[in-house]
């Protein structure tokens, strides 16, 4: 009985040091003070990243998703249907040769770099690439070549015995985590389940000039529209859906490793945008109108084609474009994005179901399902919008639906992204 009466004071009087201490200020530490009073914590006090750069806003708001015209296919695969939008981030033009070519480059160096064993130990003990060596690299060199063996071309497939780089190794890794499922309460538990990790190629398919056009003499565009530096700022093309994925990781991971290398806050993560997301960006607010630009035809007053696609029975240059054109070229809608109509159409995050419609929420609708190679074809499409170069004026309708298969690269099919960061981005 004495030893469990002292057990009990000893208890008590530990407690009462506890809360005694607690009364306590904590000074300059960097929590809040213990005053026994609710101040909460912030998940960071580093300084956030501003504006992200090339992207404007795009509010939230209600807008009647589907037609602004009858449908002339009689196809029933868009009801005209009013829902709400969430506001995110993004890109003001489509992403362009030189910007899909940084993700290709880096994607090289840093192969090359493993390749070449320029490592660099951190403060936690990890190993990185040394981008410092990594930036020396001088691919034209024949020494330095001979020493990627596993990058370059094999002998058989040289033009005059000349060492280069081999594009289908150029392969970036990514990795993902599938919350989609995670959501679901049967599968509760056990995260590893949810986590992907896959390599894709990067380069893009710059064939697709030849292969979509059978009868026609495209080989120029096939070999300089991605190579040549007058093509820097036009979209780029040839990239499937998967690639445009694995940029959107990349720029994830590329944006984020700057902010912790400078002590700030790690933002959200690029992605392609849903379809509805698309369709309301390219209202730019106007939501029952035909067009971005908000009229119903295709020419200002004076007679000025608004768009890059193909006029009337196929006069492609009177746009002022035979193929594509700059990605900044023509007016921008009312939020501010350039070439939501025509140029070329933009991949969405979305699968495409003919009757998706129906069923959908009226809140942020999407429908995406995450094929495997090994579903069928059907379960691999995905929802291509705003028209192109070689469409005519009814596919430029911000309500026009088409698809294509996620696997599959196209000459008139490139895409831009979003980012879901807050309208005012303070650095605290």
């Amino acid at each position: 009985m004495r030893s469990q009466l002292f057990a009990i004071s000893a208890l008590t009087a530990l407690t009462a040091i506890l809360v005694m201490g607690g009364c306590k200020p904590s000074g300059k530490g960097g929590g809040a003070p213990n005053d026994g009073q609710l101040h909460g914590v912030a998940p960071s006090t580093r300084a956030s990243m501003g504006r992200p750069i090339g992207m404007v806003y795009v509010p939230p708001g209600t807008f009647h998703m589907g037609p602004s015209d009858e449908d002339v296919n009689y196809s029933y695969t868009a009801r005209n249907r009013q829902v709400s939008i969430n506001g995110f981030w993004m890109d003001a033009t489509e992403i362009t040769n030189n910007e899909y070519r940084q993700f290709v480059n880096w994607v090289r160096d840093s192969l090359a770099a493993v390749q070449l064993g320029y490592f660099k130990t951190g403060t936690t003990g990890d190993t990185a690439v040394d981008w410092a060596k990594a930036r020396t690299i001088k691919y034209s060199d024949k020494g330095t070549l001979e020493k990627l063996n596993a990058m370059v071309l094999a002998p058989d497939n040289r033009l005059y015995n000349k060492i280069e780089i081999d594009p289908d190794k150029l392969e970036y890794n990514v990795q993902g985590f599938n919350l989609k499922e995670a959501a679901r309460r049967e599968n509760a538990g056990n995260r590893s389940r949810f986590i992907y990790r896959y390599n894709q190629k990067v380069y893009p398919d710059t064939l697709v000039w030849m292969r979509d056009f059978s009868y026609s003499y495209n080989e120029p565009m096939a070999k300089r529209y991605y190579a040549h530096p007058s093509f820097g700022n036009y979209p780029v093309v040839g990239v499937n859906w998967k690639q445009a994925v694995a940029f959107c990781q990349w720029r994830t991971m590329y944006l984020n490793s700057f902010l912790e290398r400078t002590k700030k806050a790690t933002e959200s993560d690029f992605r392609l945008p849903t379809e509805a997301e698309w369709e309301y960006a390219a209202r730019g607010g106007r939501t029952q109108s035909m067009y971005p630009w908000g009229n119903p035809y295709a020419r200002n007053k004076k007679g000025c084609l608004l768009a890059n696609f193909k006029p009337g029975r196929g006069n492609y240059p009177e746009d002022g474009g035979f193929y594509t054109v700059r990605a900044d070229a023509y007016w921008p809608n009312d939020f501010g994005l350039y070439n939501m109509a025509g140029n070329v159409a933009e991949w969405t995050s979305s699968y495409y179901y003919e009757g998706a419609y129906n069923f959908q929420h009226d809140m942020n609708p999407d429908i995406r399902w995450d094929a495997k190679e090994t579903d069928p074809p059907r379960m691999k499409r995905k929802v291509v919008r705003g028209g192109s170069w070689k469409d005519v004026a009814y596919y430029l309708q911000t309500s026009a639906r088409n698809y294509e298969y996620q696997d599959t690269a196209k000459s008139y099919i490139g895409f831009r992204c979003v980012i879901d960061l807050p309208a005012q981005l303070r650095r605290r």
